[in-house]
């Protein structure tokens, strides 16, 4: 029997994707009117730059475990406690300039003053661009009358916090909010999944995990035995990592949960 949700956060119930982009595309529009290079080229730029540079450092696994992305890494302060996030917290400064200085160079541009204004561009747009899925709430305030609903997302927490403070009408439906950088391991390790029983007293039958990521929410619930519900937005296919219950947006969770519960 159905007795709680475990919902991912971002992609899932906030557009991160839609949020990031329009940071991008406000960022390098400056660019664009400053120096004539196409905003869209300019982007493919910085997002290839920031990859590769993000995962050249030795916090690159820990990132990777803990489950924060390299565009994250470019607005995130990483206010959190531990060994760890005190070097990324060192680090970002240097990261979030370096990119954008390398991005102009790449053009020829070696301009360092208008690199950092562009860093410090992307992060108040960003801020400014908190997206969420046109169902969120709607799905939110039907199923929160039902079943008692967590929150299990991966990343920093300071940063997670911050996206829940630009969307602050999404706290009030969680009876627990889970964060992979307080817990030590992000999905798909299955021991954040226990730790999310654990917390909400049940049994791995009587929880379903919903998210958008086969490899973290899909791959983590699988391994700890707990259902899974796929929200594929962008209509991929399955490879290796199977779902209990697919759907294609979210609008469509509140009939399934029915016939589930």
């Amino acid at each position: 029997m159905l007795k709680a949700i475990i919902f991912d956060l971002d992609d899932t119930l906030l557009w991160d994707e839609k949020s990031v982009k329009a940071a991008f595309e406000t960022t390098c529009q400056l660019v664009e009117s400053m120096y004539g290079i196409r905003a869209e080229a300019f982007e493919s730029k910085v997002r290839d730059i920031a990859r590769a540079k993000y995962a050249s450092y030795g916090t690159y696994s820990y990132t990777q475990m803990i489950g924060i992305n390299p565009f994250e890494g470019l607005w995130a302060q990483f206010r959190d406690e531990g060994e760890e996030f005190g070097k990324l917290r060192e680090l970002a400064p240097s990261y979030q300039h370096e990119v954008w200085t390398e991005a102009l160079a790449a053009y020829g541009i070696e301009d360092g003053s208008f690199a950092l204004k562009l860093a410090k561009a992307f992060p108040e747009a960003r801020k400014a661009n908190a997206f969420v899925y046109e169902e969120t709430f709607e799905v939110l305030d039907k199923l929160h009358a039902q079943y008692p609903l967590m929150l299990l997302t991966n990343g920093s927490p300071d940063l997670q916090q911050t996206k829940l403070m630009l969307t602050p009408e999404l706290k009030k439906y969680f009876e627990h909010i889970l964060i992979s950088g307080s817990f030590g391991r992000g999905k798909p390790d299955v021991t954040i999944f226990e730790h999310a029983l654990n917390l909400l007293g049940l049994k791995r039958e009587e929880a379903i995990m919903v998210g958008d990521n086969l490899h973290t929410d899909i791959l983590g619930a699988s391994r700890a035995g707990i259902r899974s519900i796929w929200v594929n937005h962008h209509g991929k296919k399955p490879d290796e990592v199977f779902p209990t219950f697919e759907i294609t947006s979210l609008g469509e969770l509140v009939s399934l949960i029915e016939e589930i519960g």
